[in-house]
């Protein structure tokens, strides 16, 4: 039974234990409910609860623990020479017991037979080796006789497991339901119990978007860390150069300068905020104080399409058209521009966020209080100066979270970088000329099947790091500027 099949009938479990504690509290009070702690849908949840709750917790572990666990039991049967080698030659003899195990339940029982008889030494391996050839298992040698017999100890423990999960999670679940339908009684606090249990499945949640965040800053952290033991410091965050060779596993080769990353970064994410901020602003000014409903409504959510649209797609409209016409045009008034250049993914980008900044602004003016706007009316003040001195400065914070979103979003971008500004690593001030950033560096250092133990690869994670680092400043610097003018305004 799969885990799927078990969840989906632990929650119709849940649902009829919720309705039996309700009638059970009703009947517990003779129909009087003025003489129950708790209303009767606090008893049903309280019931369901114990039905549901620890059978799923009971599931979660096991399907954590299953993976290990019975590789483990299934490793012993490899003999010592493979226990006592290194990590990759277990990993590789595991792979190849994978393999054998996933076959095993699809063959019949004379093939079955030969592999027992393999495993015993009555038959060759090579006889094996045919019988799982027939069912799809490719192995690149006769199998031992200990991988045989690791395969079929996992095909038994993974057999046993399916079993054995379903028992032991509806056993939980009768056991639960037992006890607290024995438990239902007038003076049961039903509903201290519902809220604790709802407290704590919010705190849980909101503790593993913490520990998923502190995770993933520490996996990076961690690897970037390991880089360092092999490039200085220094000539990584000071270098102008960056050449990263691969070569012989281990070995530093080439110049890791981050420089002109950054530069490339900073400097495409620049030219796009020049063209989303002032247009998406001024769209969301004339959406908000200016058009009538029905334009708004017809405005508002065609702009916001530009969000939808794939960034590949950008990436391929600023490579065949956009970089083309920028290159042509150039030509025409005497400008040498490159159809992969800073202006071209900068200018393409910029269109692609301008829904981040309008669509926000929008909505922020909007929640500016209509009574700022009478006010300065009835000083006197015109529409344009109302927005100049009084909407806009009690906007700005929500604007600037805006403009920050729109910058993460151009920071972090990839596809229309390839496609519209190169693959160089140009330090360069000349916006007509291609660059790149510090995200299609990562994707190139972690393209193909590498292993992260040279500083070719490494490098990846520490322009990862670099790059958060990037964006907590700017939330850091949001913040600031948020609480600065919000105390003027509250």
């Amino acid at each position: 039974m799969s885990t799927l099949t078990i969840l989906a009938i632990l929650i119709g479990l849940g649902i009829f234990a919720y309705f039996i504690g309700r009638m059970r509290s009703i009947q517990v009070c003779g129909g009087e409910q003025r003489t129950l702690h708790s209303r009767p849908t606090y008893h049903g949840y309280y019931l369901a609860s114990l039905t549901v709750l620890p059978a799923i917790i009971l599931l979660a572990a096991w399907g954590v623990a299953e993976r290990p666990a019975t590789r483990y039991i299934a490793m012993q049967e490899l003999g010592p020479q493979v226990l006592k080698g290194t990590d990759a030659e277990k990993a590789l003899a595991m792979s190849v017991v994978d393999s054998i195990a996933d076959g095993l339940p699809e063959l019949t029982p004379e093939e079955d037979e030969v592999l027992r008889k393999a495993r015993l030494g009555f038959v060759t391996t090579s006889d094996a080796r045919d019988v799982l050839g027939r069912h799809g298992v490719v192995l690149g040698s006769d199998p031992g006789r200990n991988v045989i017999a690791a395969a079929d100890e996992l095909a038994s423990a993974r057999a046993t497991s399916r079993i054995m999960l379903p028992i032991a999670c509806f056993a939980i679940a009768a056991l639960g339901f037992a006890w607290g339908y024995s438990r239902i009684r007038p003076g049961l606090r039903a509903r201290n119990i519902t809220e604790s249990v709802m407290r704590s499945g919010l705190f849980l949640a909101s503790t593993v978007a913490v520990l998923t965040t502190v995770g993933i800053v520490l996996s990076v952290l961690f690897e970037t860390i390991h880089f360092f033991q092999f490039v200085s410091p220094f000539d990584y965050f000071f270098g102008t150069v960056w050449d990263p060779r691969f070569a012989t596993v281990g070995k530093a080769e080439g110049q890791f300068g981050l420089l002109p990353l950054l530069w490339g970064t900073l400097f495409i994410s620049a030219v796009a905020l020049l063209v989303a901020v002032p247009v998406g602003l001024f769209a969301a000014i004339y959406m908000s104080e200016y058009a009538g409903s029905k334009v708004r409504a017809f405005a508002k959510p065609l702009l916001e399409i530009l969000a939808g649209i794939p960034t590949i797609v950008y990436g391929f409209f600023a490579l065949t058209v956009f970089g083309p016409l920028l290159r042509d045009l150039g030509f025409n008034i005497g400008l040498d521009i490159s159809a992969s250049s800073v202006l071209t993914a900068g200018i393409v980008m910029g269109v692609m966020i301008i829904p981040f900044v309008s669509s926000l602004s929008d909505d922020i003016i909007n929640a500016v209080p209509q009574s700022l706007r009478e006010g300065s009316y009835g000083l006197g003040a015109t529409q344009s100066e109302t927005i100049k001195k009084v909407i806009l400065p009690a906007a700005l914070p929500g604007i600037v979270g805006a403009v920050l979103l729109a910058a993460s979003r151009a920071i972090g971008e990839t596809m229309i970088v390839v496609l519209a500004a190169g693959i160089a690593a140009n330090l360069t001030l000349n916006p007509l000329e291609p660059v790149t950033t510090i995200t299609v560096k990562i994707v190139s250092q972690l393209t193909g099947d590498l292993e992260f133990n040279s500083p070719q690869t490494l490098v990846a994670f520490a322009l990862g790091l670099t790059l958060f680092v990037i964006t907590l400043a700017l939330n850091v610097y949001a913040l600031y500027i948020v609480r600065k003018y919000r105390e003027q305004y509250e």
